[in-house]
């Protein structure tokens, strides 16, 4: 087996490039500060050494794949979002014009919750009432997706949306306003390590895919979830141990406290927790007992794929509540025997933790976010990748200078 398998010389790709920056770390000016010297490292390093996805993550969705295809797509390959691929492109096309942009669960909400609102200027072909009415679903009831309202939905109310024929004839490229929200801004190979992870933090950005210019397609791309593994695997490393050892409170965690804290109580409906992560942005929202301050489970932006692939688990129930849909998703899913943090019981720390046990803990259990909480369990906080990743570095003045100009067109239609 040798030294590698026994741990004494980590030799995964991702500690490659840990031990990169641990090189780099011993050149750097002393009289720097050590978040300076990270900044300098990560300068010094090209995307290109970034690990590669593991092929089935990196998948590409065509701009006429229906919308229910799309769906199953990112269920079955366990990814938040793909880039979608303009079939109308002529080959030689270069990147910008070969992809239409992301398609992602939060654009998916974005389309089902823009389901209910009536006709607008907007969308002046609106065809929700009659597509409802073929349904057996009076438009009132469908109304009550609309992002003003937080009435109850019935337990049927999926099963006749995914059975529609709108919903099946609906393509990828009919919701490109709903991109705007994942924007396509992509890194090319020669771009850096600060680069990329100042757009995975401060500026918000899920993933990103890394394009090969030459070739006009995408190379690699990179998650907040991979930056988090490639930390995890850089644990006994100097400079990772210099600041993975400080507590979650001497390196300013959480910023989102307890007052702050956006949630759905257990009895609220389900959509009332999509609502909200659409008008916070947020990936996720912790579900709260009623009349109290402990969480009894969280549901993620990607749990929205539960409504749209196995809409006949909610049809006993008379309305589906955040709780109602936390138990049928984890009665379907043990079911199935399919793994999924749903699954898990609350993950959470306290503010004594190290950042180092915080990446850990994030990494092995495949979550995108761990609350904080007291000795009773009160929520106190919640501490997000992003929230990591932020502090591992900081922007210097006028970084990015006009990097962002002309990366993408909005695209038509654009709601967000």
């Amino acid at each position: 087996m040798g030294e590698e398998a026994m741990g004494e010389s980590p030799r995964s790709p991702e500690a490659k490039v840990g031990m990169r920056v641990e090189d780099l770390w011993d050149t750097q000016e002393p009289q720097l500060s050590p978040t300076e010297k990270l900044n300098a490292c990560f300068e010094s390093i090209p995307v290109s050494a970034f690990p590669p996805a593991p092929s089935d993550q990196v998948i590409e969705i065509k701009s006429n794949t229906s919308l229910a295809e799309a769906v199953q797509i990112l269920a079955q390959h366990k990814i938040l979002g793909a880039p979608v691929v303009d079939v109308d492109a002529p080959e030689d096309a270069s990147w910008i014009d070969r992809y239409i942009g992301i398609v992602e669960f939060a654009g998916i909400v974005v389309w089902i919750l823009h389901q209910s609102e009536p006709s607008s200027p907007r969308s002046p072909n609106s065809g929700t009432a009659i597509e409802a009415a073929a349904n057996g679903v009076s438009y009132q009831e469908l109304g009550l997706l609309g992002p003003e309202s937080a009435a109850t939905t019935s337990g049927n109310f999926f099963e006749a949306l995914t059975a529609s024929e709108f919903y099946k004839n609906t393509q990828v490229r009919d919701i490109s306003g709903s991109f705007r929200w994942a924007p396509f801004l992509a890194l090319q190979t020669s771009n850096s390590f600060l680069t990329m992870l100042l757009l995975l933090s401060k500026y918000k950005m899920k993933s990103i895919p890394v394009v090969d210019l030459g070739e006009g397609t995408i190379d690699n791309i990179i998650t907040q979830s991979s930056v988090i593994h490639m930390l995890a695997e850089c644990a006994g490393l100097h400079w990772f141990e210099s600041w993975g050892t400080k507590t979650l409170s001497e390196v300013g965690l959480p910023t989102v406290t307890a007052n702050s804290i956006i949630k759905v109580y257990e009895d609220e409906p389900v959509l009332q927790a999509f609502k909200l992560m659409r008008k916070k942005r947020i990936g996720g929202v912790p579900v709260v007992e009623n009349g109290g301050s402990k969480a009894v489970g969280n549901i993620s932006l990607r749990d929205i794929q539960f409504l749209l692939t196995a809409p006949e688990i909610y049809h006993d129930y008379r309305s589906i509540t955040a709780k109602n849909f936390l138990t049928a998703v984890r009665s379907y899913l043990e079911k199935h025997e399919e793994a999924s943090p749903l699954l898990n019981n609350m993950i959470t720390c306290k503010r004594d933790h190290t950042v180092k046990e915080l990446i850990q803990m994030l990494d092995s259990k495949k979550i995108h976010r761990v609350y904080v909480v007291d000795d009773d369990g009160n929520l106190e906080g919640v501490i997000t990748l992003r929230d990591i990743i932020s502090r591992l570095v900081h922007e210097p003045r006028g970084y990015f200078g006009d990097f962002f100009d002309g990366v993408l067109p909005l695209p038509q239609n654009s709601r967000v």
